[in-house]
C-alpha cells in the first residue's frame, strides 16, 4: 500500500508535476523555432549520413553491437513510465476536476478523454506527460540513424514517420489539442511491447521466426484502429456538444496520421512484395537445380 502511495506521489501528485506549464520560459523545446530548426537538423543529419555511406560504398550493414539493444530498453522503460504517469494523472484530474463539468457540458470520463472543453491551458499533470512523451520522441529519432546504418528499405519513409510524430505531439502541447490522452495511452503501450521485444531479440533470447513482423504490425494495426475509432469520437463530440478544444491543431494532425497511414501501408506492401519475391525466386532456384541435377544411377541387381 505504501509503496503505491509513493509511485502515485512521484507520477501524479509532485510538485513539479502539478504544477507544469507549457511555455517558452519553463519548458525546453517549446518555441517554434527550436521546432522548425531541430527536424531540419534530423533531416540534414540522415542526409550526411546516407551520402556518407554512399561515396564510401558501403552497401552492407554496418553492426552495431548492443546500441540498438539498449535504445530498445530505454525505449521501453520511457513508454512504460509515461503510460504509467499520464494514467494517473487522469484519473487524479478527473477526480479533481469532475465538479467543473457542468459548466462545459463534459459529461463522463470518455467525454473528457476524447474533447478537452474548449479554454483548456496546457498545464497541469496530464500535459507533464504529454511533454515527456514529446521529448521522448527525440529518442526516438535514432529509429532511422539505426535503419540508414542497417541499409534497411524505405529508410526516408521513416524519417518522415518519425519527425511527424515529433510535430504531432508538439501540436498537442501548443494548441491544448483534445484526444491526445488516449493518443499517448495507445501509443506508450505498443512502444512497450514493441521496443520490449526488440531488445528480447537483441540481447540473443529465443524467439519464433517471423514473430518480430507480426509483433510490429499488430501493435501499428491496434494504434491506427484506435486512432480511427477516436477522431470520429472527436468530430461527433465537437459538432453535438459545443465543441471541443484545439480542434484546428486536431485537423492538421488528421493530415499527419493520414501521411503516416501511406506510409505504414507502403511500407507493409513492399515488405509483402520483397517477401513474396524472395520466395518465388528461391523457388525458381530450387527448381533449376532440381533440373540441372543428373538422375541417379540405375542400381543393377545382382543374380544371387
Amino acid at each position: 500500500m505504501g509503496s503505491s502511495k509513493g509511485i502515485t506521489f512521484y507520477l501524479a501528485e509532485h510538485p513539479s508535476i502539478v504544477g507544469f506549464r507549457w511555455s517558452p520560459e519553463k519548458s525546453w523545446g517549446s518555441t517554434w523555432s527550436f521546432l522548425i530548426y531541430s527536424i531540419a537538423l534530423y533531416y540534414a543529419a540522415a542526409l550526411v549520413l546516407h551520402l556518407l555511406l554512399h561515396i564510401f560504398r558501403r552497401r552492407r550493414p554496418i553492426p552495431l553491437g548492443p546500441i540498438p539493444a539498449l535504445h530498445s530498453l530505454a525505449m521501453a522503460l520511457t513508454s512504460a513510465t509515461i503510460f504509467l504517469g499520464i494514467l494517473l494523472s487522469s484519473l487524479a484530474e478527473i477526480r479533481d476536476t469532475r465538479w467543473f463539468w457542468r459548466r462545459t457540458q463534459t459529461s463522463t470520463p470518455l467525454h473528457w478523454f476524447l474533447c478537452f472543453p474548449i479554454g483548456t491551458r496546457p498545464s497541469g499533470r496530464v500535459f507533464f506527460w504529454s511533454y515527456v512523451f514529446y521529448l521522448s520522441r527525440f529518442l526516438h529519432l535514432m529509429r532511422s540513424f539505426f535503419s540508414i546504418l542497417r541499409r534497411r528499405p524505405n529508410a526516408f519513409s521513416r524519417l518522415f514517420a518519425h519527425s511527424a510524430l515529433v510535430c504531432m505531439s508538439f501540436l498537442w502541447l501548443e494548441f491544448s489539442q483534445s484526444f491526445q490522452v488516449l493518443a499517448i495511452l495507445s501509443s506508450t503501450l505498443a512502444h512497450v511491447v514493441v521496443f520490449g521485444y526488440r531488445f528480447w531479440v537483441g540481447v540473443g533470447l529465443p524467439a519464433a521466426d517471423g514473430a518480430g513482423f507480426v509483433v510490429v504490425l499488430g501493435c501499428q494495426v491496434a494504434v491506427l484502429c484506435c486512432n480511427l475509432v477516436c477522431h470520429f469520437g472527436v468530430i461527433l463530440l465537437h459538432f453535438g456538444r459545443g465543441g471541443c478544444s484545439g480542434i484546428g491543431a486536431w485537423l492538421f494532425n488528421s493530415v499527419l496520421n493520414a501521411g503516416l497511414l501511406l506510409v505504414f501501408l507502403n511500407f507493409y506492401v513492399l515488405k509483402k512484395g520483397i517477401e513474396e519475391e524472395d520466395f518465388s525466386n528461391g523457388r525458381q532456384v530450387r527448381k533449376l537445380i532440381t533440373a540441372s541435377e543428373p538422375p541417379p544411377p540405375a542400381v543393377e541387381k545382382k543374380d544371387e
